[in-house]
């Protein structure tokens, strides 16, 4: 058995793809998917004559918008590898399912565009790497059109990222010139020929001094490059491996992955690189994937992955051991057994049942209320995984029935939709309404619409002003029972029937925070 495990661990290559959006990460693990023979014809993601959407973005909203806003599995073979790919929200309201997606993978490749360098989002996400040292590849994308000097973009990934860059690959030309790439990791020529559906001629080469480079690129452009490979190898030091998997250098490579261009050099380098499953860090101790007894976590919920079935999906990282279906499983928090006769795996939207699953898998489970994120299954042991927090919401409104015929539908849907954590709701102590808080905006809209469309129920939004919502708590209770009552117009609880403290301005809750010196305040539920 264990011969089997090491060998399964040892080819699994758990990822992230992050970035602002458009800066073309969703086309990039198209095309990703499209090496890995996982699909045969990439869309255009953006293109109405190509009736195909993009493989990872199943959400009608999302095809509406050209989007992503669920966090997306999908598992292929490449070669020996066994490759999963979570594909995140790059739009910043959807920051907080990110940061949960970031607590399952192994590495991440970061994806910048070309012209506009590193945007703030992308600054956000590279924190928690950092954090949690996670080892990050660069993708910089779109050399096929006009952008910025490639020197220029290295020092502004250093500066911003805060990270060491090593370039392992280097544009020949940009824009309307772009002749192609020299692969610095393989040593090789790839030439760029523009085509959404081929892959590029690749020209071995020994040595870049050699009167063939010449010819297949021209003098000039030949010139240039042997000058900016100097240039490199005197300001950059070699490439290693240890430092990257530290997650204190990060690899650049260079391409257009609209036109499927560097994108093979990126996986290529990436299966030899990137790091196979690591040990995960529980409350009690520290997990390694080498162990026999099964071990997971629940790091995201999703209701509806099926419009023919109303049932939710719970997606579940498997950290040590083999998880086999049919078989008991501890459910930590519940306490009780359980076991599943169809967990499934991903390729985008189609699933199908899986028998067996190894550490760096995502297993879907089929979820009938018993999950909610952060959920430990074990083969028996009481572990607890660390770090998936919901985070204080910063954007608040009531949320009312607008359809009296269709209360029981909208409690259901505003449960589940809350068990995905894409938002959070308070009941208001004082007047019973309920509130949804949420990081951004567009979740509203996400929010209304898939409650219309997955569960027939309407809802309007009713304004309410409110600074912030923390959890509050104390060791004293005779001080708690004090402040609910001071405080009674501004509690609410959440869905677990914790505390919540509703400060509506930055002053009130400064004042409550110095007030009630023995009441603890928390910004994340995790405490």
């Amino acid at each position: 058995m264990s011969d089997q495990l090491n060998r399964e661990i040892d080819r699994r290559r758990t990822f992230a793809i992050i970035s602002h959006p458009d800066a073309g990460k969703t086309t990039l693990t198209e095309k990703l998917l499209l090496f890995g023979g996982a699909i045969h014809v990439a869309g255009a993601v953006k293109s109405n004559k190509i009736k195909k959407t993009a493989t990872s973005d199943w959400m009608e909203i999302e095809k509406q918008r050209g989007i992503s806003v669920a966090t997306s599995v999908m598992g292929f073979n490449y070669g020996d590898y066994k490759i999963n790919i979570l594909d995140t929200p790059g739009h910043q309201d959807f920051a907080e399912d990110t940061f949960r997606t970031l607590t399952a993978v192994d590495s991440v490749i970061i994806v910048v565009d070309v012209a506009k360098g590193v945007e703030t989002q992308t600054r956000r996400l590279m924190e928690v790497c950092r954090m949690r040292k996670t080892p990050v590849i660069i993708f910089v994308n779109k050399l096929d059109r006009e952008g910025r000097d490639p020197f220029d973009i290295l020092d502004e990934l250093e500066q911003e990222l805060k990270i060491a860059v090593r370039p392992l690959s280097w544009p020949i030309n940009i824009g309307a010139h772009f002749k192609g790439v020299y692969n610095i990791y393989e040593k090789g020529l790839d030439l760029f020929t523009p085509s959404k559906q081929t892959v590029t001629e690749r020209v071995e080469i020994d040595d870049v001094n050699s009167p063939e480079v010449d010819r297949l690129v021209g003098e000039a452009d030949a010139a240039k490059l042997r000058e900016d490979l100097e240039l490199i190898e005197g300001v950059y030091p070699e490439f290693d491996e240890e430092a990257y998997l530290r997650g204190e250098v990060a690899p650049v490579f260079f391409g257009s992955a609209l036109n499927t261009f560097g994108v093979k050099e990126l996986l290529d380098c990436f299966v030899k690189i990137a790091p196979s499953p690591r040990p995960v860090e529980a409350e009690e101790r520290e997990v390694k994937p080498q162990e026999e007894e099964f071990s997971g976590f629940i790091f995201k919920i999703h209701a509806n992955m099926d419009p023919n079935h109303r049932s939710c999906i719970a997606f579940v990282k498997v950290c040590s051991g083999k998880f086999e279906r049919n078989v008991n499983y501890l459910h930590v928090r519940h306490g009780k057994q359980m076991r599943f006769a169809a967990p499934t795996a991903f390729m985008a939207q189609k699933k199908s049942v899986v028998d067996e699953a190894f550490p760096g898998d995502i297993v879907g489970l089929p979820d009938t209320g018993n999950f909610k994120i952060g959920d430990t299954l074990t083969g028996g042991e009481k572990l607890h995984f660390k770090g998936l927090p919901s985070f204080s919401p910063e954007m608040f409104k009531y949320i009312e029935n607008a359809d009296p015929m269709k209360a029981k539908q909208l409690d259901k849907g505003i449960r589940q939709l809350m068990d995905e954590g894409v938002a959070q709701m308070f009941t208001n102590q004082f007047n019973g309404r309920k509130i949804i808080g949420t990081v951004g905006q567009l979740q509203f809209e996400v929010i209304q619409y898939r409650l219309l469309h997955e569960y027939g129920a309407q809802c309007r939004w009713e304004p309410i002003s409110l600074y912030k919502a923390c959890w509050i708590e104390s060791d004293d209770p005779e001080a708690l029972a004090a402040f609910k009552k001071r405080k009674h117009q501004f509690m609410a609880t959440d869905k677990d029937g914790r505390d919540v403290f509703l400060a509506d301005s930055n002053y009130v809750l400064q004042m409550a925070q110095t007030d009630f010196p023995k009441i603890r305040f928390h910004f994340t539920s995790e405490f």
